[in-house]
């Protein structure tokens, strides 16, 4: 795909700028669509060596500038994407986060990954994701590969990626057969779902450090639509078939799930939203070299979770970057 020279704006981020894709009409018919390309400042004095895209889950955009800080100092040229319908690419009468098939995002990550290689050629290139991410980049590196062009991507960092519906397989299946047949009669319905209190250990006006726009991710979330979810479990059973992505993949998870309506100690040292272990089970249908590291009392997105706990996982993906020289030693 040809790069299109990208305009870079202040971004709502101090220290970070964004560029603004426009996608054309959407195929879902909610007006046109649009993704947000974010990169951190690049300093002209720090020479790259590599670069690094991010992606975010549901009901979530990127804020997460620890993290960029991270891969910056270690040389890496930091974006993240903020999907169509997602955080600042969400257009007013837009479905928060809705599309009706996972290959919907192909479109602005070609877009993005191209954009990135023309700022930075001639370095490798990681991806990273948290959660619903976590499933959209494997499928889109599979889809590349099968399509006789593979990404020109080096590795993927992935932060407690969805891989499967939670619950029992007795339960997992019924499911998803009636969200085959719900989705083509009512995809927009919202589903009604148990209150989690997992933004509450997140932002600062509760229990949390953390400071994020809660117009973009709502403390509850926003609603999980039939024709979605029936998206997420067609991805799901891609990936359990099998995938070959073609690159090694660093996957981090708690050691832990808590599913609770209520706040408790708990709820800060476990992942409240995710089996951990169906990551377990399925992270080696990714194909190739694949290294998963449970990180002690982390929360569902690693990278948010207590200052102790989330510098063992950084400390896990410096190891990582370093066996590979994508890091100094």
């Amino acid at each position: 795909m040809a790069h299109i020279p990208l305009d870079w704006k202040p971004d709502l981020l101090d220290g970070f700028q964004q560029h603004t894709f426009d996608l054309g009409r959407d195929p879902d018919g909610e007006g046109t669509a649009a993704a947000v390309l974010v990169r951190k400042e690049p300093d002209d004095a720090v020479p790259v060596r590599g670069a690094v895209l991010y992606t975010h889950g549901f009901s979530d955009y990127f804020f997460q500038t620890e993290l960029a800080d991270f891969f910056a100092a270690r040389g890496f040229a930091f974006y993240a994407l903020d999907l169509r319908k997602c955080g600042r690419a969400r257009r007013p009468g837009q479905t928060a986060h809705y599309v009706s098939d996972l290959a919907r995002y192909d479109q602005e990550l070609d877009l993005a990954v191209a954009a990135i290689a023309a700022e930075h050629p001639d370095v490798p290139l990681l991806l990273a994701a948290h959660s619903t991410g976590g499933l959209i980049l494997p499928l889109w590196l599979q889809r590349r590969r099968a399509a006789g062009s593979p990404a020109p991507v080096s590795g993927l960092i992935l932060n407690s990626p969805w891989f499967d519906l939670q619950g029992g397989a007795a339960q997992r299946g019924p499911v998803t057969q009636l969200l085959r047949l719900a989705a083509r009669a009512v995809p927009l319905r919202a589903l009604r779902l148990p209150a989690s209190p997992y933004g509450d250990t997140l932002h600062r006006s509760r229990t949390g450090e953390w400071d994020f726009d809660l117009e973009l991710k709502p403390l509850q979330g926003f609603p999980v639509t039939v024709g979605w979810l029936n998206a997420i479990r067609r991805g799901h059973a891609a990936l359990h078939r099998g995938l070959d992505i073609g690159v090694p993949s660093l996957i981090l998870r708690s050691d832990r799930t808590h599913f609770s309506t209520r706040y408790s100690e708990l709820s800060d040292r476990a992942d409240l939203i995710l089996d951990v272990a169906q990551i377990a089970r399925w992270a080696g249908c990714l194909g190739g070299e694949t290294t998963v590291v449970p990180v002690p009392g982390a929360r569902h997105d690693v990278f948010l979770s207590r200052s102790d706990v989330r510098a063992r996982a950084y400390d896990a993906v410096d190891t990582w970057l370093r066996q590979r020289a994508w890091a100094s030693s």
